[in-house]
């Protein structure tokens, strides 16, 4: 994972692999489910989501990471490149030995939609959190990105990604002497 770089079509000013990406979206998405609990009356397992969300990208190990544009430009794109995740994740969870295949295979193939909706909320998180960094250091070219990304928090139905944007949102834009 941390040979596969993300926001492949876009100059960065730091590159982020997905392996540190999916280190931070587990680090969200254990919050957003520990918020939910606490402030919302949820009963999900943060450490499960964290754990999904720790591999939640890792096909693309095998698959490389596709650009938004392209990965969603139409319904076609989309099942094809969703039947491509899914030969992915079974092949790397072929290489395991069979007694663990199947505690891989929860985790690769989320099967709870609560828990998903978690990560995939957690994953946009983590991208618009990449989006302020860029625009913050003056690289324009993730405007657009933070924009399309912002819209889809904003419109988001789990109301912990509201209270994760109003709290702690800011903390990710300050540098260390602000802290």
């Amino acid at each position: 994972m941390k040979y596969i770089n993300r926001w492949g079509l876009m100059r960065n000013s730091y590159v982020e692999n997905i392996q540190e990406h999916s280190l931070q979206v587990a680090m969200i998405a254990h919050g957003l489910a520990v918020i939910r609990n606490k402030y919302y009356g949820g009963n999900v397992d943060a450490r499960t989501v964290a754990t999904v969300a720790m591999y939640h990208d890792a096909s693309e190990i095998i698959t490389g990471d596709l650009p938004t544009p392209v990965k969603y430009h139409n319904k076609e794109i989309i099942s094809s490149y969703k039947d491509l995740e899914k030969m992915a994740n079974e092949k790397i969870i072929g290489f395991l030995p069979d007694k663990m295949k199947e505690d891989y295979k929860d985790i690769f193939f989320c099967r709870d939609e609560e828990i998903c909706k978690i990560v995939k909320a957690a994953d946009k998180l983590g991208a618009y959190i990449k989006c302020i960094e860029e625009t913050n250091a003056g690289n324009n070219e993730f405007s657009t990105a933070k924009e399309s990304v912002g819209n889809w928090l904003d419109n988001c139905d789990l109301p912990e990604v509201k209270f994760f944007m109003e709290n702690f949102l800011e903390g990710f834009s300050l540098t260390l002497d602000q802290m």
